[in-house]
């Protein structure tokens, strides 16, 4: 494993070593110490759809009425008070806060429609609402659209099903998603960057690294420091960037401290460099 540590840039280290070098002081950030987002028809169409799909007709031959309608979002299982949201809850909610306007408009970690998903949480009640046991049960869904960098926030009112308030901020930005994690990983793997982490990973495990799935990952949000790294990642911060920590499955941790990668603007950069 020393010679691994040498040859690599100290990149291969084990447990929890990797938690207290000097580094981690100067950026300011804990590593981790183990291992491990109503169309309705009618009309004689939609009859007819409807009583073809079905097989129904009349004694006559002829189509039988039908009318086709949209499903609801299924309820399923729900929480009483302050109980924490169910299972059902954070299907549903997540389903009535992405409209169909709000999806066509967003973009998520790779770039495809519909925002980042981070986060479901139990709203807190209102002041009024404090003591109250039959206050109205909210959640507070959070995404991030790599469009445009935005976090935002919408209140699902559990009863009625609506929307009831969103909220939209610029330069927040709150703890990564897996699929952001594994986003990042692809990058820096496909980047030639990353011919470090490949290689120390050939070395702790005999195999090639090719994907994400290959590895247990965190990290944490890197922020621009002013004359702290290379121009290229001035504006995290500003966009969506991450330092990641790898470690092998059933293996060691691997140092990839030193490479930040800028999920908005899809780049990778080394500091010091």
């Amino acid at each position: 494993m020393r010679k691994i540590v040498h040859r690599h840039l100290g990149k291969v280290v084990a447990g929890a070593a990797i938690a207290v070098t000097g580094t981690a002081v100067m950026i300011g950030i804990t590593l981790p110490g183990t291992a491990g987002a109503d169309d309705t028809g009618g009309g004689k169409a939609a009859a007819a759809g409807q009583s073809a799909a079905q097989g129904g007709q009349g004694a006559d031959g002829a189509v039988a009425p039908g009318v086709v309608e949209s499903a609801p979002a299924a309820e399923g299982e729900k929480g009483k008070g302050r109980d924490p949201l169910t299972d059902d809850e954070i299907q549903r909610v997540e389903q009535i806060a992405v409209n169909r306007q709000m999806f066509n408009a967003s973009e998520d970690v790779e770039g495809e429609r519909g925002p980042e998903r981070l986060t479901v949480d139990l709203a807190d009640p209102k002041v009024d609402e404090l003591d109250d046991p039959n206050a109205p049960r909210r959640a507070d869904v959070t995404f991030y659209d790599y469009r445009d960098d935005t976090l935002v926030t919408r209140t699902v009112d559990l009863d009625s099903g609506k929307v009831v308030a969103t909220g939209t901020q610029h330069g927040v930005q709150p703890p990564l998603s897996g699929a952001e994690y594994a986003e990042a990983a692809s990058l820096l793997i496909a980047d030639p960057l990353g011919a470090d982490l490949k290689s120390d990973y050939k070395d702790a495990t005999s195999k090639e690294l090719a994907s994400p799935d290959q590895l247990l990952l965190t990290g944490a949000v890197y922020r621009a420091v002013p004359g702290g790294q290379p121009a290229v990642l001035d504006k995290c911060g500003e966009h969506r960037c991450v330092r990641l920590f790898p470690k092998v499955k059933n293996g060691p941790w691997i140092d990839a401290r030193a490479f930040v990668i800028d999920l908005s603007a899809r780049k990778v950069a080394k500091l010091g460099s």
